[in-house]
């Protein structure tokens, strides 16, 4: 059976001075390394002290396109009247700070005319969307997701606007979900006593720094610390979605907090999962496998290590009937 490989990779601040260095070298070797179908990218920054507002997104499609290349992937979705630089990119008119897709020619296809970025006041962070044919009954729908990083208030909505990218009449499109959440998954699994408990325990117990108040549910600070877990408990309700990692009962594995402080920038957050894929009920069949990717140029590249999924498209199911909303 045919398997496809999605990815997900937060490029930490990838800017077109990364050209040539080593960091940069290693982000496509760790891209090479996964070899995905379809790559999800986030934080491709231009510098706006120094490039002037109307080249923000040339400067931004050239990075993603050499980048792509560079690992044998494209980003090209054709020019258009609102979007001339012909790449599958998305950012807030006002913050330089892009997220993308990828993919390999070879073994997937973008369905003409189905990319659509999203900026605000949706999201914080742009948000790519696109459609691909994999080989299943229908296309499936792809969104590169950065949460906002500083209010749990924004990433729940933030959720819902994602929710109601996915919906359909009655129910859910194929398709996944994927990027840096800035926030901790919602998703549980059996606790082996007939109960159920987080994939994710809760990692803030014990903190006292200032910035807790980004992460923590309110109220909870100096006491239980409880993690703000609405964001992909709105994703996740009733099915609408599932967390690839916790539904493949794979083992849990930190996507950040391999940097050590003073590399990068100060994480007084320690090991974490924020990076997530999550797959909508339709797809949730077709999964196969999940995998945090540590090498040592996924270490090297990124202060978020890559994570990917494997799925069989014969196995997506037909749900509902699609429809575009």
């Amino acid at each position: 059976m045919r398997t496809i490989r999605l990815a997900n990779l937060n490029a930490y601040k990838l800017t077109p001075a990364t050209r040539g260095t080593s960091s940069w070298n290693a982000r496509a070797t760790a891209i090479q390394e996964i070899a995905p179908d379809i790559l999800a990218l986030q934080e491709v920054v231009v510098d706006e002290n120094t490039t002037s507002r109307d080249s923000w997104e040339d400067e931004a499609a050239a990075i993603i396109q050499d980048l792509a290349e560079q690992c044998g992937l494209t980003a090209t979705v054709g020019a258009s009247d609102g979007h001339p630089h012909g790449t599958a990119m998305a950012a807030n008119w006002h913050r330089p700070w892009w997220t993308a897709l990828m993919w390999n020619t070879d073994t997937v296809n973008l369905i003409e005319r189905s990319y659509r970025p999203f900026g605000a006041p949706d999201y914080w962070h742009g948000c790519t969307t696109a459609r691909f044919d994999v080989g299943a009954r229908e296309p499936i729908l792809v969104a590169s997701y950065h949460g906002d990083p500083f209010r749990p208030d924004f990433r729940y909505n933030e959720a819902l606007r994602l929710k109601g990218t996915f919906r359909t009449t009655g129910g859910v499109k194929p398709g996944f979900c994927v990027g840096d959440f800035n926030s901790i998954s919602a998703a549980d699994v059996d606790d082996g006593e007939g109960g159920r408990r987080h994939y994710d325990a809760e990692p803030y117990v014990d903190m006292r720094h200032d910035d807790l108040e980004f992460q923590v549910q309110a109220g909870t600070i100096g006491t239980t610390q409880l993690a703000d877990r609405r964001q992909t408990e709105a994703l996740l309700r009733k099915g609408y979605m599932v967390d690839a990692a916790a539904h493949l009962g794979a083992p849990w594995e930190p996507t950040v907090g391999h940097w050590e402080d003073g590399r990068g920038d100060p994480d007084p957050w320690g090991p974490r999962r924020i990076d997530l894929i999550l797959a909508s009920r339709s797809v949730a069949p077709a999964l196969t496998g999940y995998q945090a990717h540590r090498s040592a140029a996924a270490e090297e590249a990124s202060d978020h290590l890559p994570v990917y999924v494997d799925f069989v498209p014969s196995k997506i199911v037909r749900e509902f009937a699609n429809s575009e909303g």
